[in-house]
């Protein structure tokens, strides 16, 4: 479930900016860039976790 929580708040942040960017820049909103800009953030915010190694364990912190 935390998966399907993290795609739909990144698909929505990412579409409010999109949205925000164009407006500013004075071009149309695409709502088929904010949908894959959506996508690529998404799978990076759900790979980066997997690859980045765990933190100190408690056994570690008792050898200091």
């Amino acid at each position: 479930m935390r998966y399907a929580w993290t795609i739909f708040w990144t698909f929505l942040l990412v579409h409010m900016t999109v949205y925000v960017v164009s407006s500013m820049m004075g071009v149309s909103y695409d709502a088929a860039q904010g949908s894959i800009l959506g996508i690529a953030a998404s799978i990076l915010i759900l790979i980066i976790p997997a690859i980045l190694p765990a933190g100190p364990t408690e056994e570690d912190s008792h050898q200091h």
